[in-house]
C-alpha cells in the first residue's frame, strides 16, 4: 500500500526581537519543515512568515532538534513539495455500519436481515447465478454521517436538495487538534483556527477522539467545537465542517451543556454548512494538501445520513 512521504518538524524555544524596539518569546514551540535537513536560519525564516511578524531584527533559536512528526499546518511549509506530481492515494475516513453498531448512546443501533438468500435465489436464477438481497434498518445518525440544514430548520435543504459541488472535491484544511486540548477546556475556539485561509474548504477538526467511537468513554468529555468558532468559520467563508467526535456541540449532560442547546449546529446548518460528526483516521491526512469529499444519498425529506467520507492526498 502507498505510503506518504515523512514529514518533519523543528521544536525549539526562541527570542525574537524587532528593529522597532520590543520582543517576543516562546518555549516549546513546533514548527512544520520543508525536510529534515534545514540549516537553523532557515528554520528562524519559517518561524517569521509562520507567525506573520514584521520588522524583525534577530531571530535566536534555543534547544532546536528535528523530528519526524506529521506537519499541523504551520504557514509558509508546502505539504505537496515532496509529492510525486499528480499522484494520489485515496484515505478513509469513514466508520464501518455493521449491524449492532452503536454510533450516538441512546440512539437505535441498525439491524441487518436478508429480504432474499443466497440459496431462496437459487431457485430463481439460472443455474449458477445467484443474489443476496438484504434489508438495513438504521436512523440516519448512523456510522459516518453528515446533517444537512433540514436536519436543523424544517424549511432547510433536505439531502436531495444539496449541492453536489459543495461535497465533493473540497481543499480541505486539517487541525490536527489532539494535543490542543484537554479535560478542562475541551472546546475548540476561534483562535485555534484563525491562522489558515478556510474559504471554500471542508474544515476537519482531528481530537483523536475516533479512538474511543463504539466503546462507552465515546459519549462523554468529547471535544466539541464552540459556538463562537462556528460563527467565525461561517464568516471565514467555510464549506463543511468535520469533526471525529462524537457531536460538533457539546452534548454531554455531565457538563451541563448536554441540556438541548446546540450553538454549532444551528449556527453553520443556518448558514448552510454542511456538518460531518464521526470521521476518523483524520491523523493520516495532511494539514492541507488533502481534497475532501462526503456526500450522502438524494433522499427526499431527510435531514441526516451516513456518508463514505474519504480524502484524496498527494502520494
Amino acid at each position: 500500500m502507498p505510503t506518504s512521504p515523512a514529514q518533519y518538524r523543528a521544536h525549539f524555544d526562541f527570542d525574537i526581537r524587532f528593529a522597532n524596539g520590543g520582543a517576543l518569546s516562546g518555549t516549546g514551540f513546533r514548527l512544520d519543515l520543508p525536510s529534515a535537513d534545514v540549516a537553523d536560519d532557515e528554520v528562524a525564516r519559517l518561524l517569521v512568515i509562520h507567525l506573520g511578524l514584521a520588522l524583525v531584527d534577530e531571530v535566536e533559536l534555543r534547544a532546536l532538534r528535528v523530528v519526524e512528526e506529521p506537519h499541523r499546518g504551520s504557514r509558509g511549509v508546502d505539504a505537496g513539495a515532496t509529492a510525486r506530481e499528480g499522484a494520489t492515494r485515496v484515505v478513509d475516513l469513514s466508520h464501518p455500519i455493521r449491524a449492532g453498531l452503536v454510533t450516538y448512546p441512546g440512539l437505535p443501533a441498525p439491524t441487518i436481515t436478508p429480504h432474499l438468500t443466497r440459496e431462496d435465489s437459487r431457485a430463481r436464477y439460472a443455474p449458477g447465478t445467484e443474489f443476496a438481497m438484504d434489508v438495513i434498518t438504521m436512523i440516519g445518525n448512523t456510522g459516518t454521517y453528515l446533517d444537512s440544514p433540514y436536519h436543523r430548520y424544517a424549511e432547510g435543504s433536505d439531502l436531495a436538495g444539496l449541492d453536489l459541488s459543495t461535497l465533493v472535491g473540497l481543499r480541505a484544511e486539517v487541525f490536527h487538534l489532539e494535543d490542543a486540548w484537554d479535560a478542562a477546556r475541551r472546546g475548540i475556539r476561534s483562535t485555534t483556527l484563525a491562522d489558515r485561509d478556510v474559504r471554500g474548504a471542508a474544515v476537519l477538526l482531528h481530537t483523536g477522539w475516533d479512538r474511543w467511537f463504539g466503546l462507552p468513554e465515546y459519549g462523554a468529555g468529547a471535544p466539541f467545537l464552540t459556538g463562537e468558532a462556528a460563527q467565525w468559520l461561517i464568516d471565514a467563508g467555510a464549506v463543511l465542517v468535520g469533526i471525529d467526535s462524537v457531536n460538533i456541540d457539546d452534548a454531554d449532560p455531565a457538563t451541563g451543556a448536554g441540556g438541548g442547546e446546540r450553538p454549532a449546529h444551528s449556527l453553520l446548518l443556518g448558514a448552510g454548512v454542511h456538518v460531518v460528526e464521526h470521521l476518523t483516521n483524520l491523523g493520516s491526512l495532511p494539514a492541507r494538501g488533502a481534497r475532501f469529499t462526503a456526500a450522502p444519498p438524494a433522499v427526499a425529506g431527510f435531514g441526516t445520513f451516513p456518508v463514505r467520507a474519504f480524502a484524496e492526498v498527494p502520494a
